[in-house]
This record gives C-alpha cells, sequence and structure tokens, in this order.
C-alpha cells in the first residue's frame, strides 16, 4: 500500500467537477494540502508538450492523477470530434511521457466507459474493451481514452512506468455541469426540470427514444474509488468503477421529474439519438483489488444534486 502523505500529488482538472472531490478525498488520506497541487488551464495548457514539461518541473510530482477532459453529452461530441479526439489524446500523451522522464512513482489515468463497444454484453467486463466500436457519437472521445490504456500498459512494460487506468460509469453529483450546450443527460435533465417547473410549462423534450439504460455513479463514490486505487493498485488491466446498476433513461426522467415536482408531460423527439443501447459495469474486480464498493443511492444522489442547483441556478 502506497502512503500517500510521503508524495507530491498532481491532480490534472483538480479544480473541476470530479477534481475537486478527489483533492477532498487526498486530504482525507492525511494527504497534506501543499502536497496536492493543480495545474491551472490559464498557466499550463496540458495539449502542448512544452507546457506539459514546464508543469514537471514546477511542480515535481511524485504522483499524477490524471482528471483532465474535454467532455460533453452527445450533442458536445456530436460537435467536437475532432478537439475530443485530439486534445484528450494529446493531453494523457505528453503526461505519460513526462512522467516517465521525470521518474513518477505512479501515474492514475482515468478513462471512460465510452470507451466500451456499442454492443457489448452486459455488465460491461474489463477484458470486453477491445470487442468492437464505441458508439458512434462518442467514439473520438473513448478511442482517445483507450490509446491512452494501451499507452499505459506500453510504458510499463518497456520503462517499467507504474501506470493504472480507471473507467468510471456516468458520473453526477453536486457541482456538475449544467450548461445547456455540454452537460451530461442528469444535469441537463435537471435543468429542464426545473425550468420548467419555474416557467409553468406543459412539457419537457428529451432526446431519444428513453429505451436505452445508463449506469450512473455519485461523484463523491468515484472520488473516493480513485483515492483507494491510487493507494492500493498497481496492476497494468484496467478496472471498471461503478454501482453495477442501470436504469432506463425513460425511467430516469421520471424519477427526476418526482424529485423538481414537475407535473407537465415528457415529450421523447426520436429523431435525435440514442446513444449507446445498454450501459453496466462488472465491479467485481474493483472490490477484489481495492475493496472499492460504491455507497450512494441513485434516489439519494438525485436529491443532493438537485438541491444543490437550486441553490447556485
Amino acid at each position: 500500500m502506497l502512503d500517500l502523505s510521503s508524495h507530491r500529488i498532481v491532480v490534472t482538472g483538480g479544480a473541476g467537477f470530479l477534481g475537486h472531490h478527489v483533492c477532498e478525498q487526498l486530504c482525507a488520506a492525511d494527504v497534506d494540502a501543499g502536497a496536492i497541487l493543480v495545474p491551472r488551464s490559464s498557466d499550463y495548457d496540458l495539449t502542448r508538450e512544452g507546457d506539459v514539461e514546464r508543469m514537471y518541473e514546477d511542480m515535481r510530482p511524485t504522483i499524477v492523477i490524471h482528471l483532465a477532459a474535454v467532455v460533453g453529452g452527445i450533442g458536445a461530441n456530436r460537435a467536437n470530434p475532432g478537439r475530443y479526439f485530439h486534445d484528450n489524446l494529446a493531453m494523457g500523451m505528453h503526461l505519460i511521457e513526462h512522467a516517465r522522464r521525470n521518474d513518477v512513482r505512479k501515474f492514475v489515468q482515468v478513462g471512460t466507459v465510452c470507451s466500451y463497444p456499442k454492443f457489448t454484453a452486459t455488465p460491461f467486463v474489463e477484458d470486453d474493451l477491445w470487442k468492437g466500436y464505441p458508439e458512434e457519437t462518442n467514439a473520438p472521445y473513448g478511442v482517445a481514452k483507450k490509446a491512452l490504456l494501451v499507452m499505459l500498459q506500453a510504458y510499463r512494460q518497456q520503462y517499467d512506468l507504474n501506470g493504472i487506468s480507471l473507467l468510471p460509469a456516468n458520473l453526477y453529483g453536486p457541482g456538475d455541469n449544467f450548461d445547456p450546450g455540454s452537460s451530461h443527460v442528469i444535469p441537463a435533465l435537471i435543468r429542464r426540470f426545473c425550468d420548467a417547473k419555474a416557467n409553468a410549462e406543459a412539457q419537457v423534450v428529451v432526446w431519444g427514444t428513453g429505451t436505452p439504460s445508463r449506469e450512473f455513479l455519485f461523484v463523491e463514490d468515484c472520488a473516493r474509488a480513485i483515492v483507494m486505487a491510487t493507494r492500493e493498485y498497481d496492476e497494468g488491466e484496467p478496472v471498471n468503477i461503478g454501482t453495477g446498476d442501470e436504469i432506463t433513461i425513460a425511467d430516469l426522467a421520471e424519477l427526476i421529474r418526482t424529485h423538481v415536482g414537475f407535473r407537465g408531460a415528457i415529450h421523447w423527439d426520436a429523431s435525435m439519438p440514442d446513444g449507446q443501447p445498454r450501459r453496466r459495469l462488472d465491479t467485481t474486480r474493483a472490490k477484489a483489488a481495492f475493496g472499492f464498493e460504491a455507497e450512494t443511492r441513485l434516489d439519494e444522489g438525485l436529491r443532493q444534486t438537485i438541491e444543490w442547483y437550486r441553490g447556485h441556478e
């Protein structure tokens, strides 16, 4: 087990939605706040190798937790496939290469469930990552993240870099991105239902048919899993991070409508894409490897997220 309190830890994306919670979990694991280093985009453009090299020189990390990503919902993925591929691949590639050059003790790559093939038997098992191409609307993002998994495995083999890869389910929780142009499904639905209730609208329009299923992981649970894996997991095989439960988008919409108190109708716009048909992770490896199990049930997590949004909208 790695004693995190004796390390300097860079958390890319540490000021973001997930990163904020990871930094809190590191503090709870007795890491001094001064040893948790967050490179800000205004100081370091991590898609540029020169900036990454300078970041390592300035911060001298012994552990890197790479959370920074250019990401969004289906609409944002469809509008930015080139940017999502380039920026995510470039950031990870430069960070991993310079971790090797700087003798970093451990590199933690946080990937995505979007890397799985479009038609994957549920629950998704880590060994199924290579059994097909990802769902088209988020394939550039998913393939870029999967390439970084391969890079870490290659660097482990050739350079003995201790790099691990984690594959979290769809995240949600307080502090999520509620921007209608780039948000994921839960914050997007929360905002739509809250706005519709406030404006006394008769209906809310939701993309797709409502039939696909998704697995949702509360952000605090994910942050806890990342810190546990940083401390305890040292193998090259990827690890799913999730709850092992799934819910259809239609049932999710009904659940959020009930929590918000919106009494109007839901109109499903079937002309818009559904995305991947089903998503549910096999979480056996995470439990066996470092004892992680999700604690927050979806109903409670939604309640907290809606309460946060209402306090900040």
